[in-house]
């Protein structure tokens, strides 16, 4: 029996094996990268449109704030956000029993300084730290916030802040490090 290697690939296989691969790889590719955070890529996957992702049937399902636990929609509402759907993820954050949380107030303010409303997010960035001192990627965005307002002194104080909270090699240390270094990168 002879094998026949084809090694040609046609443009429609191509082209069709392409799309397969979107389709599968297309949500852990929304994160975009950049920006990052401790909790950047959060796992979970973006759903249509009035749907969110319930972790603990792995499955999107339509947006019901009664039938998931606020942890579970405020990852999503940062899932959204990562995925550049800023609209939905406030909305989805809007439906939260507890707004109130140090992470439902860090992801508000995310959500907000990405939609161009700095001081805004620097308002809910603050409420978290209030919370929760100690919740370095709050730190993180807050320090990326001044320096979007151009003020690199305040940034520092939160570098220094995390570095008292997880050390130099934690992922809020490193992020916020690099964009001290590059603010134009922001």
């Amino acid at each position: 029996m002879r094998i026949r290697q084809n090694t040609t690939l046609r443009p429609g296989a191509l082209a069709a094996a392409f799309g397969v691969a979107l389709l599968y790889f297309g949500p852990a590719l929304a994160d975009g990268g950049g920006g990052g955070g401790s909790n950047a890529g959060s796992g979970y996957p973006v759903c249509k449109v009035g749907e969110v992702y319930d972790a603990a049937s792995k499955r999107c399902v339509k947006k019901q704030s009664s039938i998931l636990p606020d942890e579970n929609l405020a990852e999503y509402a940062f899932a959204l956000a990562k995925a550049g759907r800023y609209q939905e993820a406030l909305d989805t954050l809007d439906t939260l029993h507890d707004p109130n949380t140090a992470v439902a107030l860090n992801y508000r303010g995310y959500i907000t300084r990405k939609l161009g409303r700095v001081d805004e997010g620097i308002g809910f960035y603050l409420k978290s730290v209030a919370l929760d001192p100690r919740y370095a990627q709050v730190r993180e965005y807050l320090g990326e916030a001044y320096l979007l307002k151009g003020d690199p002194a305040a940034a520092k104080l939160q570098l220094a802040a995390i570095k008292g909270i997880c050390g130099t090699t934690c992922d809020a240390y490193q992020h916020l490090a690099v964009a001290i270094a590059n603010p134009a990168d922001l």
